[in-house]
């Protein structure tokens, strides 16, 4: 008797040990106060909507000021406006490393608005479908950043939206490498088509 005794209070004790852990290890996932850091905007260019936020890197932030450059030119020179978006776009969609999740899509500054829910939907669904959460900075995972972007040739096309034939757009063939050899099977090579509407210039395609 006494014996079943001890044992019923070594399971009460066992017990309330387990739901202390337990609750501790709930609250420390769900309900702990950790910082998640919220992006700023630091630079813009006003009249073509473009803008820069604090979380980008230092690459990046050199090409949009490179970009801001040719866009307060009296006179836009709309092929090197469309290198440099095509060169921005491919350095921040394809660099995984800096994201924060699986829907923190990089280059949507530059897709065609029409287009922008589709390449949305199947970025997070392909390229972007396995970056894990980083919204705590303590992710381990493995991702590609690329490293230089070349751009190799930019001309004048036809290009037909519906059956609307665009006035102006460009194809773009650009090449790119990433800075850890390890994801060389990564794709490293795309023709961009992009599409003149009034100022801005768009993605619309990518081959």
């Amino acid at each position: 008797m006494k014996l079943k005794k001890k044992t019923k209070i070594f399971l009460v004790i066992l017990f309330l040990i387990l739901v202390v852990v337990l609750g501790f290890l709930v609250y420390k996932n769900f309900f702990s106060n950790k910082e998640v850091k919220e992006t700023k905007v630091i630079a813009s260019i006003d009249d073509y909507g473009y803008k820069l936020k604090d979380n980008k890197n230092a690459t990046y932030k050199k090409m949009f000021d490179e970009l801001k450059e040719i866009l307060l030119e009296k006179e836009v020179d709309y092929e090197k406006y469309a290198s440099k978006i095509s060169e921005m776009f491919i350095y921040d969609f394809y660099s995984l490393e800096d994201k924060a999740a699986k829907n923190d899509i990089g280059g949507v500054d530059f897709i065609h608005p029409d287009a922008l829910d589709n390449f949305l939907e199947n970025a997070e669904n392909t390229y972007y479908k396995y970056v894990e959460s980083n919204i705590y900075g303590n992710r381990t995972q493995s991702l590609p950043m690329v490293d230089e972007v070349t751009i190799s040739k930019v001309e004048p096309t036809n290009y037909i939206i519906g059956e609307t034939p665009v006035e102006e757009a460009y194809a773009v063939t650009a090449t790119w490498t990433y800075t850890n050899e390890s994801f060389n099977d990564y794709q490293k090579s795309a023709t961009l088509y992009l599409v003149r509407v009034k100022k801005n210039l768009y993605i619309v395609e990518l081959k």
